[in-house]
């Protein structure tokens, strides 16, 4: 390994004498040879369970919300570094029709701050990572009180209220308890009681808050945290956003609010690690609102990544080829993602702890493809699941998706991009100004 550059010294640059050996090796050079040969296409397997998309009816789609957040890590100059992450999240209510006068390839900025005029909630907060000392306690502590406080206190509670609804799923006629966690000072396993908010500890008598349901915790220490810990608050804050608006639609008595409406979240719909806490919830309450009749349109895009690569790779083999064909379209079971994306046996079946919603390849044109989820309520534990009929409303989402399409990027949707604009911190403020704030 090489020396790194510091205090004005140059860094050492690797030897590449080393590699003229490895060329003795018939392997390698096989391996070289392979390696510049143009790329074969994929097998049949892969081309043939694309589906024309043929509904003839009408979009019914007019309103949509997308959600999308982002957070910076901020280092002062000062030694040690303090080191703080800022983090964002934003949500947009647009009509469909408001961007039929959009033009697609060149948006005037008037008609951009037209749509997006008094129709965004914003939400945002700063974590101390390293080296930040409080006078009210560790750092292990100011985290837990600032995310509590943050949650809790913006929008008069609303978002707070959602974790509540979420958590204690209230839209029973009973609620129930909390999921259980453990007890961030002493492990012991535990459940908050319908509607509490903050409770002691049965065995050491912290106080807990509903938050630390969550597992925050589990991502810092007493002095310093990672900037996982800022991901995942960002992620729960965009779920929480999300879920507010349809907490409210559900909590009206006309519930075809959710008939026109389409719900988008930028990235997929999922949650990791300790924080699949809420994934049972959120599949509950989508089949609960099914068993119902009410089918809420829901989707999550996702811009990078394993599936985005594979459909990089598949795209180019499969209809439309030509402009003037029709919307083609991909539903992936668990047995396919397990064989051809991820290339690895599972020995569970593929999302059933993390995710609530399934991946849908859409090529819309011969330029525009797209990776989506879409959710069908209870987790389906079958490796040819799902099947088309089980995920919620898909004739829906695929007929407004040529409508919300955006030419300026790869794969675009429109409202996507609009709110990735109004919550993105690497332009607004920008990571300069923020690091000021810390000098």
């Amino acid at each position: 390994m090489a020396y790194n550059s510091k205090g004005g010294l140059p860094f050492e640059s690797a030897s590449k004498l080393g590699h003229l050996s490895l060329m003795n090796s018939e392997w390698i050079t096989s391996l070289v040879k392979d390696f510049e040969a143009q790329y074969s296409s994929p097998s049949s397997s892969v081309t043939s369970n694309w589906t024309e998309f043929n509904s003839s009816a009408q979009n019914l789609i007019d309103q949509i919300w997308v959600v999308d957040g982002s957070y910076v890590p901020v280092q002062s100059d000062a030694t040690p570094p303090k080191e703080v992450a800022f983090i964002k999240t934003a949500i947009l209510n647009i009509s469909e029709a408001s961007l039929k006068n959009i033009d697609k390839y060149n948006p005037h900025p008037m008609d951009l701050q037209k749509i997006m005029k008094d129709s965004a909630l914003f939400h945002s907060t700063v974590l101390p990572l390293r080296n930040i000392k409080s006078s009210k306690g560790t750092n292990f502590d100011t985290i837990r009180n600032i995310i509590f406080e943050s949650i809790k206190i913006d929008e008069n509670g609303e978002y707070f209220e959602t974790l509540k609804w979420l958590a204690y799923q209230k839209w029973l006629v009973t609620p129930t308890n909390s999921p259980s966690f453990n007890c961030p000072f002493c492990e012991t396993s535990l459940e908050f009681t319908a509607d509490l908010e903050v409770m002691n500890c049965t065995t050491c008598s912290k106080e807990l808050y509903l938050t630390d349901m969550i597992g925050f915790h589990l991502d810092m220490t007493e002095d310093k945290a990672t900037d996982a810990i800022a991901s995942a608050y960002m992620s729960i804050m965009e779920h929480l956003m999300l879920f507010t608006i349809i907490r409210l639609y559900w909590s009206k008595q006309d519930k075809s609010l959710f008939t026109n409406t389409l719900f988008i979240k930028d990235g997929p719909l999922s949650l990791n690690s300790q924080y699949v806490k809420l994934i049972p919830r959120i599949r509950d309450f989508l089949e609960f609102a099914k068993q119902q009749s009410v089918l809420i349109n829901i989707i999550g895009q996702e811009k990078s990544g394993k599936f985005v690569d594979h459909l990089s790779i598949v795209g180019r083999y499969v209809k439309p080829l030509e402009k003037g064909e029709k919307l083609h379209y991909h539903v992936l079971s668990h047995d396919y993602v397990e064989k051809e994306v991820q290339d690895k046996p599972s020995t569970i079946n593929y999302g059933e702890r993390s995710n609530w919603g399934e991946k849908v390849l859409v090529k819309v044109d011969p330029v525009t493809e797209l990776v989506i989820n879409v959710p069908t309520g209870d987790y389906l534990d079958r490796k040819n699941a799902p099947l088309e009929n089980e995920l919620i409303n898909l004739e829906v989402i695929l007929n407004v998706i040529p409508h919300i399409v955006s030419r300026r990027f790869s794969g675009g949707l429109y409202p996507i991009e609009l709110a990735n604009g109004i919550a993105s911190l690497s332009s607004y403020p920008s990571a300069k100004i923020l690091q000021r704030l810390l000098e």
